[in-house]
């Protein structure tokens, strides 16, 4: 079995003699692997188990590292690749993981039922930096005392909200009444579609 990793640095010993900080070496490389025999994985060898002298010349013969990539195998598997670009494309792999993964929120737009045009353009922008961030933008508008007796007036701010951000945002279903507020969710129209002039209305993204 592999002994455990104890060195500040790994990868001294490599073909290149470079430098691993040990907060980023995740695997055991070139010298630091010291189990007898390895097996190789990979498109640029040929596989099978090999000592791990004999997998160490490979890996010095193409300039490139050989990495542990599992070590509770038996025996461990290595693979000859460049070490340093392996953790490049691992962590931005991650990046991009974690981007897609990022949960959308839902942000809240209000509205009264007088709301002014300088007032109505300021919450407009906003809704569109929503969007286009890609959050849900939940609109609504709250009538207060006898102004639910212009919920007609609520349906047309709500309306003409939707119209304004048309180019960047869909409705999800037209203005409903819920108590004394009528509301109306705008989800952000997808890159891909928003694009492609003549396409389809996008589906809401989340």
């Amino acid at each position: 079995m592999a002994l455990p990793y104890r060195p500040n640095y790994q990868g001294s010993g490599g073909p290149r003699g470079k430098f691993i900080p040990r907060k980023e070496a995740e695997h055991r490389i070139n010298h630091f692997i010291r189990v007898p025999q390895v097996r190789l994985v990979g498109d640029n060898v040929t596989m099978g188990v090999y000592s791990t002298q004999e997998a160490l010349k490979i890996a010095q013969q193409q300039q490139l590292d050989l990495v542990e990539i599992s070590p509770q195998a038996d025996p461990p598997v290595c693979k000859v690749i460049d070490y340093n670009k392996f953790l490049y494309d691992k962590k931005r792999k991650e990046k991009e993981m974690k981007a897609k993964s990022k949960t959308a929120e839902l942000k809240e737009i209000r509205f009264t039922p007088g709301t002014d045009d300088h007032d109505f353009d300021f919450k407009a922008r906003h809704a569109e930096n929503f969007l286009k961030e890609g959050n849900k933008v939940k609109a609504y508008v709250q009538f207060k005392g006898r102004a639910i007796q212009f919920k007609e007036r609520g349906e047309l701010v709500l309306l003409k909200f939707a119209e304004r951000l048309a180019e960047i945002g869909q409705v999800e279903g037209l203005p409903k009444l819920e108590g004394k507020r009528m509301l109306m969710v705008i989800a952000p129209k997808s890159q891909k579609k928003k694009a492609s002039s003549g396409a389809a209305p996008a589906e809401p993204q989340g």
